[in-house]
C-alpha cells in the first residue's frame, strides 16, 4: 500500500527554501593526505587517462563509492561530459532509510560543497520539481547523511565547473515514485542543456563470482535500452540469495528514472564505458565485493557527410596507402572541419577490379569473393574520422591476414570503400536483425566476429544464415546465441570511389 501524502516528509514551501543554506562536505577528503590542490590534480590525472567516445551524455551512471578503483571507472563516464555543453547537472542517488522511504527529496539549499569548494544549486528548478508532483518533497536532513554526491561532485567541478546542480534523493524504488520523478524531470528539462548523473554502485555480494555474474547481466540489460527488461533484471537480483549473505542491488529506481528521462529527452543509444569490481583492488576485504560501472545514455546521429566530405576521405585513404607503401609513414593531414574530426568507428574495404581493354577506362568489378583485397576496421568511436580512415586504409592494405601485403603496383587497380559505423546496440531476438541495414558483432568465449551489412546482401543470406556465418567467422558454435554470447547490431554510412585514379 502506498503511503499517503501526509506520511511523506514535510513538503516545504518556496518561502522556506533556506536560500542561504550550504551543504558542507560530508567527509574532508577521499584521498585523506591530499590538499584540495592535490585532490584536483588527482581527479584531472584520472580524466586524462580516458579517451572519450563520440557523443555527449544525456544521462550517466557512475560509481558512488570513493576509492581509487571506483574513481577510475567514474572517470570513464565523466570524461564524456567534455563533448557536451551543459547548463545544469541533475544528481540522483537512492536513499533506503527513513524518513525518505517511498518519496523523492530535493536539496533546497543555496550550495552543495565538496573538498574542492561549493557548487551552486539551481533553486528555481528545485522549486519546479517540487511543484510538479506530490511525491517530490524537500527533506534537507536526507542530504547530510552520507557521501553519495561527493565523488561525482569532484568530477563535475573539474569538467563542468560553472554548472549549477540539483541534488535529488530517491527513496524506495516503487514504480510510482520512479514515474513521478521521471515525469517531473521531463517537464522541467525540455528546454535545458542538462545531464543527469546517477551516483550508484552495481551489485554488492560476498563473492567475486556473484558480483561479476550479476553485474554482467545488469549491464547487458541496460545495453538493450528496454526499460521493462532493465526493471525486471534489477528486480530479479535485488536482495537475491547467492553464496552466503547478500546485499544485492539497491539503486534500480535511480537507474530506471535516469534511463527513462534520457530516452524522453532523445537518447537512442546506451554505451557501457567501463567496469571493475573491488575484487581487483587488493586493499578491499575479500568477503565484500562491490561492482562499479560507468554507463552512458546518449543520442547518436550519423555524420552528415556531404559529397565533398566523402571524396576527401576516399582521397585521404588512397593517399595514406600510397605514402605508407613508399615511406612507412602516414601523410600529414590537418582539418578544422568538425565532421571530419568527429570520433567514429570505421571499416575500410579494398576491392581488386579488372581493367578493361580500353585505355583510361576501368572494367566492372569482379564478384565480391574474388575482388576482396583487404578489409580492416576499428569498432570504437574514439579516434577522429580522418585519422581512423587513414589508419584502417593502411591496415587493410598491409595487415589483413587473409592476403599478402599490398604492393605499390597494385594500388591503381584497387577500389576503396569506407563504412562509418554507428554504436553497437545489443539484440535480444533474431527478428530484430534487418538484412541490408544491420551489421552484426558477436562476442563470447574470448572470441569476437564482425560482418558488415553489405555482406549479407551480396550473399543473399537470411537472418539465420547471417547469424550462423557470423558465428563461424568468430570461431564459435553456430547455436551459441541466444546463450552465453552477446549479439550486437550496428548500421553503417558506406560510400566508395566511383572511378579509379
Amino acid at each position: 500500500m502506498w503511503k499517503t501524502r501526509s506520511q511523506f516528509p514535510t513538503r516545504l514551501s518556496p518561502a522556506t527554501l533556506l536560500p542561504a543554506a550550504i551543504q558542507p562536505p560530508v567527509v574532508a577528503n577521499f584521498w585523506p593526505d591530499d590538499s584540495p590542490e592535490e585532490l584536483a590534480a588527482t581527479v584531472d590525472s584520472l580524466l586524462a587517462t580516458v579517451e572519450p567516445l563520440d557523443g555527449a551524455p544525456i544521462a550517466l551512471i557512475v560509481p558512488s563509492t570513493a576509492s581509487d578503483l571506483s574513481a577510475g571507472v567514474a572517470a570513464c563516464g565523466f570524461k564524456q561530459l567534455a563533448a557536451g555543453e551543459y547548463d545544469l547537472v541533475v544528481l540522483i542517488a537512492s536513499d533506503h532509510r527513513s524518513p525518505l522511504t517511498n518519496a523523492v527529496s530535493v536539496w533546497p539549499g543555496k550550495s552543495f560543497t565538496t573538498p574542492l569548494g561549493g557548487m551552486p544549486v539551481d533553486i528555481a528548478l528545485a522549486e519546479a520539481l517540487v511543484a510538479a508532483a506530490p511525491r517530490i518533497v524537500f527533506a534537507p536532513e536526507t542530504q547530510t547523511r552520507d557521501r553519495l554526491f561527493q565523488m561525482p561532485g569532484l568530477f563535475i567541478q573539474r569538467v563542468c565547473p560553472r554548472c549549477p546542480i540539483v541534488p535529488i534523493r530517491l527513496g524506495a524504488a516503487d514504480e510510482e515514485a520512479v514515474n513521478a520523478l521521471t515525469e517531473a524531470l521531463l517537464s522541467v528539462l525540455a528546454e535545458r542543456r542538462a545531464v543527469i548523473i546517477v551516483s550508484a554502485d552495481l551489485s554488492c555480494y560476498p563473492h567475486h563470482e556473484d558480483v561479476a555474474r550479476v553485474d554482467k547481466t545488469v549491464l547487458a540489460a541496460l545495453e538493450t535500452a528496454n526499460p521493462e527488461a532493465v526493471w525486471a533484471t534489477l528486480a530479479a537480483f535485488k536482495g537475491a540469495k547467492m553464496s552466503g549473505p547478500a546485499t544485492g542491488l539497491g539503486d534500480e529506481g535511480s537507474i530506471l528514472a535516469a534511463m527513462q528521462v534520457a530516452q524522453g529527452l532523445g537518447a537512442n543509444t546506451t554505451t557501457v564505458l567501463g567496469y571493475a569490481n573491488s575484487a581487483n583492488y587488493p586493499q578491499t576485504a575479500s568477503d565484500y565485493v562491490v561492482g562499479y560501472g560507468a554507463v552512458m545514455f546518449w543520442r547518436y546521429d550519423p555524420p552528415d557527410l556531404t559529397a565533398t566530405h566523402r571524396e576527401t576521405l576516399l582521397a585521404l585513404a588512397r593517399a595514406a596507402i600510397a605514402e605508407y607503401l613508399q615511406t612507412g609513414r602516414l601523410p600529414a593531414f590537418q582539418t578544422n572541419d568538425p565532421l571530419l574530426s568527429r570520433r567514429a568507428g570505421v571499416f575500410v574495404t579494398l576491392r581488386k577490379r579488372a581493367l578493361s581493354s580500353k585505355p583510361g577506362q576501368n572494367g566492372p568489378p569482379l564478384s565480391p569473393e574474388m575482388s576482396l583485397r583487404g578489409c580492416i576496421g576499428h569498432l570504437w568511436a574514439d579516434c577522429p574520422l580522418y585519422q581512423v580512415v587513414q589508419k584502417m586504409a593502411v591496415a587493410a592494405a598491409t595487415s589483413d591476414p587473409r592476403f599478402p601485403p599490398l604492393t605499390p603496383e597494385e594500388l591503381s587497380a584497387l577500389g576503396i570503400e569506407i563504412s562509418v559505423l554507428s554504436p553497437l546496440h545489443r539484440l535480444t531476438g533474431i527478428e530484430q536483425i534487418e538484412i541490408g541495414v544491420h551489421g552484426l558483432v558477436i562476442a563470447g568465449a574470448g572470441r569476437q566476429g564482425l560482418l558488415l551489412p553489405q555482406v549479407a546482401v551480396t550473399r543473399g543470406w537470411s537472418r539465420e544464415e547471417f547469424l550462423q556465418s557470423l558465428c563461424r567467422k568468430a570461431g564459435l558454435p553456430t547455436d551459441i546465441w541466444p546463450g552465453p554470447a552477446a549479439l550486437y547490431a550496428f548500421t553503417t554510412l558506406t560510400f566508395e570511389e566511383e572511378h579509379l585514379s
